[in-house]
């Protein structure tokens, strides 16, 4: 028998209280008592690690008493009984309590990094146990479910901003994301609009990333009905995204609506968007001026077209986006890993494109190198020669790509010269825009030798 001191009052909330699905009716009858005894325990000790009338000490001492529970076939603990019912689940439910541990003592996070942990023991393991109790063992579905449930949590990090630091004193955002808005005191003031704004749409736009990592899910995972499980989940969450991208949830709440579940749920009659449709949409919200252009093309070298210039988007997203410089370095990295190892919709687009039309992986990694340099505080040019490998990285990348997207790789010089032509014309567009970055493209040495010496560069345009 264990302490009941752990213990359990009934759960704040029900499966039908969550943003998303939990155990719904699409679940085969005999997993959904399995799945809500899972819940039942989780959402008892998430209950312990938020209750603010609860010390770090008690919080941390009911958690160890429900932990024993796992170890005891029979406990009288409520919370446990279902779990040990249904004879699976308890060791997703011990590392999720190691994560409501973590929430009973930390309050705050440095990095994304640390959130990616975080979230790989408070959320992920939710997918996990759904897999393995519809025997879903490959490795490409566990990695797609890993994503979803990383983007969920992200996603109610994001909608439960302002209350969970009301109530609990939590933040979820990295601090060194917040600093960039002034620090936390700043981001939290209502009036900030223009410089939260910046950070939730950076946080938002790796949200997405992890939802075209696991897009695939519902056409991986074989069981019909986690499947479709699966493609409801993804639907919601991407209207939720899209919900926090119109709105600000510091300044009022941020909901999903009864018809965005309705539109939702339709999403269980397929098996998700496809890689191409959501590559298509990704272009489409971008409102690029080149879209005619590119619509002028058909059939795969228009979908090739748009893989290009999706991910340089996104690289180039990346690199403008509010967040420390490490992380921008970091995710820049990533892409280089999928560039060779496609884990997401748009990479596996990219991917696709790049073996229909030869199109050279250096060129990609060029793309990647030219946001590299993007990504450095401050930026300033040295040279003429250095301008120059900027816009061969940046522009000439595309032009290469793009003529044998076209059909005529005869004409890669002609591509080259028009990239560095078009990035010059871009250049000397942007001044302002880029000064306002502390970004100045004019070369050191031609400035210099016009008297203009190196300054903030508010200053110097």
């Amino acid at each position: 028998m264990t302490d009941q001191g752990a213990a359990s009052r009934a759960p704040t909330r029900d499966p039908g209280s969550e943003n998303f699905p939990v155990a719904s009716r699409l679940l085969a009858p005999e997993i959904r008592p399995k799945v809500l005894g899972f819940y039942r325990f989780v959402r008892t000790a998430d209950d312990i690690a938020d209750d603010p009338a609860l010390s770090s000490e008690e919080k941390l001492r009911r958690l160890a008493a429900l932990e024993s529970a796992l170890d005891d076939s029979a406990t009288d603990e409520p919370a446990a009984i279902g779990l040990h019912r249904a004879g699976s689940g308890t060791a997703e439910a011990r590392l999720m309590l190691s994560a409501f541990r973590q929430d009973a003592t930390q309050t705050r996070y440095a990095d994304w990094a640390a959130l990616e942990d975080y979230c790989a023991r408070s959320a992920n393991p939710v997918g996990r146990m759904l897999l393995r109790l519809h025997d879903e063992a490959k490795p490409e579905a566990i990695a797609a479910a890993d994503a979803l449930c990383t983007a969920l949590q992200i996603l109610n990090h994001v909608q439960d901003l302002v209350p969970d630091r009301r109530d609990i004193g939590r933040v979820y955002l990295p601090e060194s994301w917040m600093a960039l808005a002034g620090g936390e005191a700043h981001f939290f003031d209502p009036a900030n609009t223009e410089a939260r704004r910046a950070v939730l749409d950076a946080v938002l736009d790796c949200v997405e990333e992890r939802l075209d990592a696991a897009a695939a899910a519902p056409r991986l995972i074989k069981a019909k009905r986690l499947a479709r499980e699966s493609a409801v989940t993804i639907a919601l969450a991407r209207r939720l995204l899209a919900r926090l991208r119109a709105a600000d949830p510091v300044l009022g709440r941020v909901a999903l609506s009864r018809l965005d579940f309705l539109h939702g749920f339709r999403a269980a009659l397929g098996t998700g968007s496809s890689d191409a449709a959501l590559v298509s949409a990704r272009v489409g919200r971008a409102g690029s001026s080149f879209a005619r252009g590119m619509s002028a093309l058909k059939g795969e070298r228009r979908r090739a077209l748009w893989a290009v210039y999706a991910f340089c988007r996104a690289v180039d997203d990346i690199a403008d986006g509010a967040m420390p410089e490490a992380e921008k370095r970091r995710f820049l990295a990533d892409w280089r890993g999928k560039l060779r190892a496609p884990d997401c919709a748009l990479s596996r687009e990219l991917a696709r494109a790049r073996q229909a039309f030869a199109l050279p992986i250096e060129e990609c990694e060029a793309m990647i190198a030219g946001m590299e340099t993007d990504s450095t505080p401050s930026l300033r040019i040295t040279d003429t020669e250095a301008l120059n490998l900027y816009c061969r990285r940046v522009a000439g990348s595309v032009g290469a790509m793009a003529v044998r997207i076209f059909g005529a790789p005869e004409a890669a010089e002609f591509g080259l010269g028009l990239g560095r032509t078009l990035q010059l014309v871009n250049i000397l567009r942007d001044l302002d825009e880029d000064a306002s970055r502390d970004r100045i493209y004019l070369p050191r040495d031609v400035l210099a030798a016009e008297g203009v010496a190196d300054a903030p560069a508010a200053t110097m345009i």
